[in-house]
């Protein structure tokens, strides 16, 4: 099979494709969680228990920061998928000069909130009191290499929208390497704590652009690029109101996941890292519907483009399937072995009970959210961003966050229940994304 035939959506088998192309975005998550995951193992098992609730709630601050630009560069992914299945190739420079005008603007907005306000981001958090100067350092460090995480995600973005899914599995295998050596020489080594994680993180990602770019550069493009494309045009605004809306729910999503942290972390210094570990566990979980909804927005886009806007529909289904069948595997483990996984992260007995408390709540979401990612990948590839947000906001506002604040100040607050709060918004999610699709359709 040739590269063309292999990054072209608009003909073939559904299902072949889409899992193939698929394949390499989950494996370039399972590498970015590992990284992530690696970070609280490390810290976990050879720095402090403040150590590990440092990197517990500065990794969500930095998860709002990442997951914000990748959906942001979403809009980058669809623009471009949607100008090859249209054959207009010519536009994609532009897209990506602009592209990386608009991101190095929002870098520098970054980067100075992060080292400026540190502080005052971990007391908003409500880390521990133990924690607050470790967190601190954590958030500051992660800010001062903003620069980086923002340029893999936009380049990511990139690969994807050219149908090539198996780039960012490369650079991203090299970024979890050099974390882990990182990790284990820092923090295992020079017992650097929470500062040692996060300047191995830095580093991974600084790697990783490296290699994006040296690998972008010498993949055959179906485009030419000039200086003169390196500024705000018109293509700015395209790429911007598809992802502008992606980005707002997802960073007011990932604000309702920062209160969710603070309501936890209200409960002590245990139930704080107890939920820092099962929040690395559910990243885990996340990555078969994560790489759905991110495979899913290309290949809808390229056959919208292209005008088989029935081809795209079946694809949306072939992914609930697809999600659902493995949704059920990784429900039982999570759901019966949750004590099992939260034990690799921690030696601390009231850690792992309570990271494996959060987790029988949350378990359900497994399999709802494979339903739930594969139409907003559809939704997304048809440039329907605005809806994403509409339900998004919806479901996180009205119903995940208020009812965690409502489990989180009972008497005996249990984990369990906070837990709970993810499914139950799921299913709200999906009631509303199907009475779109109908009334849509």
């Amino acid at each position: 099979m040739s590269s063309n035939n292999k990054t072209d959506f608009t003909q073939g088998s559904i299902l072949k494709k889409l899992f193939w192309f698929m394949l390499p975005i989950l494996g370039a998550l399972i590498l970015q969680a590992a990284y992530g995951a690696v970070d609280l193992l490390v810290v976990g098992k050879f720095g402090s228990t403040a150590g590990l609730s440092a990197v517990s709630t500065g990794s969500q601050v930095l998860n709002l920061v990442t997951f914000v630009v990748t959906q942001f560069a979403m809009g980058i992914t669809v623009l471009i998928a949607r100008y090859i299945g249209e054959k207009k190739t010519g536009q994609i420079g532009k897209v990506l000069g602009g592209g990386v005008v608009v991101f190095t603007i929002i870098s520098i907005g970054l980067f100075i909130f992060m080292v400026c306000f540190a502080r005052l981001i971990s007391v908003l958090m409500q880390a521990p009191t133990e924690a607050v100067s470790l967190t601190t350092v954590y958030v500051r460090i992660c800010g001062s290499g903003i620069f980086f995480i923002v340029a893999y995600n936009v380049l990511a973005a990139i690969f994807r929208g050219l149908g090539d899914s198996r780039s960012p599995l490369i650079f991203v295998f090299v970024a979890c390497i050099v974390n882990i050596v990182g990790d284990m020489l820092l923090v295992a080594g020079l017992h650097m704590d929470a500062a040692g994680a996060a300047l191995a993180t830095v580093l991974a990602q600084a790697v990783s652009v490296v290699c994006a770019i040296v690998m972008l550069f010498r993949k055959k493009l179906p485009f030419s690029i000039a200086k003169s494309d390196f500024r705000l045009n018109k293509q700015c605004r395209k790429f911007l109101e598809i992802g502008l809306p992606l980005a707002l729910q997802e960073f007011l999503t990932q604000l309702s996941f920062l209160a969710l942290c603070a309501f936890v972390n209200r409960l002590g210094l245990e139930a704080s890292s107890g939920y820092g570990v099962a929040c690395k566990i559910v990243n885990f979980a996340m990555l078969i519907p994560s790489s759905l909804m991110q495979s899913m927005a290309s290949f809808v886009s390229q056959n919208v483009g292209a005008g088989n806007k029935k081809r795209a529909r079946q694809a949306m289904f072939t992914g609930i399937g697809i999600g659902a069948a493995f949704g059920c595997v990784v429900f039982c483990i999570v759901m019966f072995k949750g004590d099992v996984l939260a034990g690799c992260f921690s030696n601390d007995a009231a850690v792992i009970q309570k990271g494996f408390e959060y987790l029988k709540g949350f378990a359900p979401e497994t399999i709802l959210t494979a339903v739930l990612f594969s139409m907003i990948g559809y939704f997304n590839g048809n440039n329907k961003t605005l809806w994403v947000m509409i339900q998004g906001l919806t479901q996180t506002l009205l119903v995940r966050l208020p009812m965690a604040y409502i489990m989180s100040i009972q008497p005996n607050a249990s984990l369990t229940n906070i837990g709970i709060a993810a499914p139950t918004s799921t299913v709200v999610g999906i009631v509303l994304n199907i009475i779109f699709f109908f009334s849509y359709e």
